[in-house]
């Protein structure tokens, strides 16, 4: 894909960049030592989003993906 040719919108359309995963607050863990607790998810999820972000990057180098987030 050329990015050059394309719309910042017609990016966003076709090929988003992926979203990071909402980091939880200290409030959302229960504590009862949950296996997998809301940490370990939330860690596995950034692990798959910077694996995701960087193949979208591969992908289309040269552009920020925080210039093309919709206000």
């Amino acid at each position: 894909m050329n990015d050059r040719s394309i719309s910042n919108e017609e990016l966003l359309r076709e090929d988003p960049p992926p979203r990071a995963p909402r980091e939880p607050d200290s409030g959302d863990c229960c504590g009862n030592g949950c296996d997998p607790c809301i940490f370990d998810l939330y860690e596995e999820a950034r692990q798959h989003y910077r694996v995701a972000l960087a193949a979208w990057r591969e992908r289309h180098p040269g552009v920020d993906p925080a210039k093309l987030e919709p206000r």
